[in-house]
């Protein structure tokens, strides 16, 4: 398990806490708030919100644990049903300030992305190195993946690099190593999409980062970005793969709410002339369609470890993200069919490049910290 990670994840669970009203059963009135001395005529102090009754039971410290951490209450249980079956309801009702009986988005995303990467801490390889293939084929690997596409970009540019006064055998033998090695490249990207069950980038092998490694140390793979400062860090990196891959990974735990701020001015754009809806709206918005993605990738990942095909997963989540934002869309904001249609056709443009500029200040902030 990656402590880190997990630390990462808890962290964010207590902050999701954090923005949660206490809930649940305060138990007998004693008359007096033991926090601010108001007198008191229920279970909770009308001046500062505490419960009037103070547990100092073991058993009482193992529910605030659940509640605090987990939101083990009841509005968890109201808050999931919505957010998969009528998420334009929960996210109307949220912002209408019909609050007390759901989740907060901010707490319900926190919440998540603590639950996802505790889970994936502990999640098995999918396969291990040398098993064979659920389809008793031949694994390609991606270290096989990333020679032949390294071997065609080598043939590329040794190509380029021809003299002027080269003689047609060696442009006829420059062009036949481009051939075999785009052949290659074909070959093994067809036997790797015909395995139902390719193993995970992450933990394919260990050879792929020695093989990156040795390439770093040969200088046939240097990264060239125009900075000179950045190339110098880049290539640093590169000496060592697999820490770069860890810092990436413990970046992408920790910056993971940069998608909020990324993503609400996307969303506002398509809401630019309708005044009556703010920044907060959308950002209720952005936070449940985020959550229910989170918990639908943790579902995704569930299947494949169960033995289902990464095909037929990820068909499942291709169609049911986008029918998920046209029912939010459409719920949350009133829209018409034909409205909501062209601003999910908009949105999902939005969305990929969402995800490209996260993911580039994820590897930037991972690979230059």
């Amino acid at each position: 398990m990656d402590l880190d990670a997990a630390g990462v994840g808890a962290t964010n669970g207590l902050i999701g806490a954090a923005v949660e009203r206490p809930a649940g059963k305060a138990g007998d009135h004693h008359g007096t708030c033991a926090d601010c001395g108001a007198e008191t005529s229920g279970k909770f102090c009308s001046n500062c919100g505490q419960p009037t009754h103070v547990h100092r039971s073991l058993l009482h410290l193992g529910e605030e644990i659940l509640h605090g951490v987990m939101h083990f209450d009841s509005r968890i249980w109201r808050t999931l049903p919505l957010l998969f079956l009528n998420p334009g309801r929960l996210t109307r009702e949220w912002v209408e300030g019909k609050r007390s009986r759901y989740v907060s988005p901010l707490g319900m995303y926190l919440f998540t992305v603590f639950v996802v990467f505790m889970l994936l801490s502990f999640a098995p390889a999918a396969r291990q190195e040398g098993q064979p293939a659920a389809n008793n084929k031949p694994e390609v690997s991606g270290t096989t993946l990333f020679r032949a596409a390294n071997e065609v970009t080598q043939a590329e540019v040794a190509k380029e690099n021809l003299p002027a006064s080269a003689t047609a055998q060696q442009r006829q033998a420059a062009d036949a190593r481009i051939a075999t090695a785009r052949k290659a490249l074909d070959e093994a990207n067809e036997a790797m999409s015909s395995d139902p069950t390719p193993p995970d980038v992450a933990v394919i092998s260990a050879d792929w980062s020695k093989e990156i490694q040795s390439l770093a140390a040969k200088g046939e793979l240097k990264a060239n970005t125009g900075n000179k400062a950045l190339d110098k860090k880049l290539n640093k990196k590169l000496q060592n793969p697999e820490l770069a891959l860890y810092k990436i990974q413990q970046t992408f735990y920790k910056f993971s709410f940069l998608l909020i701020p990324i993503s609400i001015p996307f969303v506002a754009l398509l809401f630019l002339w309708k005044r009556r809806f703010t920044l907060y709206d959308h950002g209720v918005f952005v936070l449940y369609s985020l959550t229910f993605i989170a918990i639908l990738f943790l579902l995704g990942s569930v299947a494949m470890w169960a033995g289902a095909q990464l095909n037929l997963v990820s068909l499942a989540v291709m169609l049911a993200i986008p029918a998920h934002m046209f029912a939010q869309l459409k719920g949350a904001y009133g829209l018409s069919v034909f409205s909501t249609s062209w601003r999910l056709f908009m949105l999902l443009n939005f969305c990929a490049v969402t995800l490209c500029l996260f993911l580039t200040a994820i590897i930037m902030l991972g690979l230059t910290g």
